[in-house]
C-alpha cells in the first residue's frame, strides 16, 4: 500500500467518528428493511452533509443500489455535478469493485470505511483498486473507523438471516 491508505490511523478525528456513526444509522435503516446493513454519508470539505444512502438493491431491484452509489447519486443531484471533489465518503463496510470505481470517477477526495469486507472488499481485502497507478485520481483512504460497531451490525444481521432460514425448513 502507498501513503494513500491508513488502517486505524491515530489521526481519526471526532468528525470521522461522528460521520461514521451517521453512516451506521443509515446501515440500520437497511437492516430494518431486510437489506444488508451498509450505510454511507458524503460530507463536504467544511464538514457539512451533502447526501447519505443505505443498501437497497433488493427493494429497488437494482444491483447497483449499494449505499455508496446511492449517496453519490444523491450528492450529484444535490450539487448538480457528477464530480464530487473535496468530499469525504464515510461507509460502514469496505467498498466493492463497483463502488470503488464510482468513488474514483466522482473524484471523492477521501474514503473512510468501517469494517473490512474479506470476501469482496476492493480497497484492501481482495484488491487495492483505488491505488492503481493508472488511475487519474486516487482518494485518500482510511479504514477501521468504528469497525467493531459496523462488523457487529453485519454479524447480527446475517445471524438473524440464518436463523430465519433454519426456522423455515
Amino acid at each position: 500500500m502507498t501513503d494513500h491508505f491508513s488502517v486505524l490511523a491515530s489521526s481519526v478525528s471526532e468528525q470521522d467518528h461522528y460521520w461514521m456513526a451517521q453512516a451506521l444509522i443509515e446501515a440500520a435503516k437497511a437492516a430494518e428493511i431486510g437489506e444488508v446493513p451498509v450505510g454511507a454519508v458524503l460530507v463536504d470539505a467544511q464538514g457539512s452533509e451533502i447526501a447519505r444512502g443505505h443498501n437497497f438493491p433488493i427493494g429497488l431491484h437494482d444491483p447497483s443500489a449499494h449505499a455508496e452509489i446511492r449517496a453519490l447519486r444523491a450528492a450529484g443531484e444535490a450539487l448538480q455535478n457528477y464530480r464530487l471533489v473535496n468530499t469525504t465518503l464515510y461507509v460502514t463496510l469496505e467498498p466493492c469493485a463497483m463502488c470503488v470505481g464510482a468513488i474514483v470517477h466522482a473524484r471523492v477526495g477521501r474514503l473512510v470505511f468501517g469494517a473490512l469486507e474479506p470476501k469482496a472488499g476492493a480497497v484492501v481485502s481482495q484488491e487495492q483498486l483505488a491505488d492503481k497507478h493508472w488511475l487519474n485520481h486516487r482518494p485518500e483512504i482510511m479504514g477501521g473507523v468504528l469497525a467493531d460497531e459496523a462488523g457487529a451490525m453485519l454479524s447480527q444481521f446475517f445471524k438473524q438471516r440464518r436463523a430465519a432460514r433454519r426456522a423455515e425448513k
